[in-house]
């Protein structure tokens, strides 16, 4: 438990108001409310976000039409359904940390597989034998997205998921 927070049955979105688009599941491997999602083929589709993946919002739930509201928060959707897709950052929601991972209150998420979230890493930068003295040098790594992927969320209770994926109560980043 977060203290000032409740973590909801059977709904996802905690706290805020996040932008809400309704997109059409492409694949429906692992699309579960909760979820990091990516554009699919077209726009208007989505897919699960992989590990790594730049991820630019999170399968909703309680925001459904009625139609294509799978029947509750552990169901998947279904393909070529519309689903409510939030994203925006600055709100509270329910995501699915993976498997084998372990996270403290304030850590800092990516996106793992299957659109779960992981405890992201410290880049590391190794020093070579010859330095970069000019804007010529190759390897630039200005704009570029880190090795583990952007941050996606941030942890707002201590989760030990070791034994099994679980759910946990995160501000989204994006």
């Amino acid at each position: 438990m977060t203290y000032g927070l409740v973590k909801p049955t059977n709904a996802i979105l905690v706290q805020g108001k996040p932008f809400v688009q309704e997109l059409k599941i492409e694949t429906a491997t692992n699309c579960y409310p909760g979820r990091l999602v990516i554009t699919g083929t077209n726009d208007d589709d989505v897919v699960v976000c992989g590990a790594a993946g730049i991820a630019f919002g999170w399968l909703g739930y309680e925001q459904a039409d009625a139609n294509f509201m799978p029947t509750n928060v552990d169901t998947i959707y279904t393909v070529n359904h519309m689903a409510p897709v939030l994203y925006g950052g600055n709100f509270v929601i329910v995501g699915h940390l993976a498997n084998g991972e372990s996270v403290k209150k304030g850590d800092r998420l990516t996106a793992g597989a299957s659109g779960e979230l992981i405890k992201a890493v410290a880049s590391t930068v190794t020093a070579g034998a010859t330095p970069v003295t000019g804007s010529a040098a190759t390897g630039t790594i200005s704009g570029g997205i880190p090795l583990g992927g952007i941050v996606v969320a941030i942890a707002l209770e201590t989760v030990n998921a070791s034994t099994g994926a679980a759910d946990i109560m995160v501000k989204s980043m994006i």
